[in-house]
């Protein structure tokens, strides 16, 4: 387990949203082929279901998936797992 490593998948997904919005392109991307705004994003900070939507967005472009996963020093598989979580 890395160093950063967190079994909580809320706490992982919110690292994974901060370095998510961190970057621009990344960010804009999200909102654009997730649907969510601003406002979507902060209601849905303790709702598992938009926390997985997050994680999946990611999971379903590689290279955000692996780029956020090193940004927050997790492997990106604790990323997949996290969602499989948050959906349970």
């Amino acid at each position: 387990m890395n160093k950063n490593s967190t079994t909580d998948p809320f706490a992982l997904a919110l690292q994974a949203l901060v370095a998510t919005l961190a970057d621009e392109r990344r960010a804009e991307r999200l909102l654009a082929l997730t649907g969510l705004d601003a406002d979507a994003l902060k209601r849905g900070l303790d709702d598992p279901s938009t926390l997985a939507q997050l994680l999946e967005f990611l999971e379903a472009h590689e290279p955000d998936l692996l780029a956020v996963a090193n940004d927050i020093g997790v492997a990106p598989q604790e990323l997949v797992q996290a969602r499989m979580r948050l959906e349970a």
